[in-house]
């Protein structure tokens, strides 16, 4: 009867088991994909200004970007190295 027992107890421990690596595990990776994309957005966002022109031509360069007009998102942090245009 003991060995019963122990084969039951066996039995569920594996199903749970079962369970779990084949539910509960991809659902936790997929929280955690989801987390780091949303983290990945915010901080690209939290980087980012916004360079417009208003309606008398100023260029503007807020932290929002504006509504019903055209914008160029542009990086706080300056980039590595010097760039050169010879075109000019």
């Amino acid at each position: 009867m003991k060995q019963l027992g122990m084969l039951l107890a066996a039995v569920a421990l594996a199903a749970a088991a079962w369970w779990w690596f084949t539910t509960e595990m991809p659902r936790r990776e997929r929280e955690r994909q989801a987390a780091a994309e949303a983290a990945a957005i915010q901080a690209e966002r939290a980087n980012a200004l916004y360079r417009w022109r208003d309606d008398a031509g100023n260029l503007q360069v807020t932290e929002e970007p504006p509504k019903g007009r055209r914008y160029e998102r542009i990086s706080r942090a300056p980039q590595d190295g010097m760039a050169v245009d010879g075109a000019k």
